[in-house]
């Protein structure tokens, strides 16, 4: 449900950005989303249907960029993806991990006519 909140700001941001360079249409919205970030592409577009009817971003198209999980040990600083739920350095398998990619949410760029 948080996917609600989320396009809420995505389409604030649009409207904002559009509205700035006098804008007449948002044609497209290029998002970053994380893997780790719990978004859900489905339900961000489902919501933008929805809270974009009748504004200049109605027909405007969302893509969707997903960025990779990235940790960085904290013990010898190798930076690796994790294999599933094995967040261990590959190194020295420590555990003692640093997030380092995969928890954004942002909007990339805006495309308007």
């Amino acid at each position: 449900m948080h996917e609600l909140g989320i396009t809420q700001g995505i389409l604030s941001i649009a409207l904002e950005k559009a509205n700035e360079v006098q804008a007449s249409k948002v044609t497209k919205i290029n998002l970053v989303i994380g893997e780790l970030s719990g978004v859900v592409d489905e339900c961000v577009q489902f919501y933008f249907d929805l809270l974009s009817k009748d504004t200049i971003a109605a027909q405007a198209s969302l893509s969707f960029e997903r960025t990779p999980n990235k940790l960085r040990c904290r013990s010898c600083a190798t930076v690796f993806s994790p294999n599933n739920l094995d967040w261990a350095c590959p190194n020295c398998h420590e555990a003692k991990i640093e997030i380092i990619s995969g928890r954004e949410c942002y909007v990339d760029s805006i495309e308007v006519d």
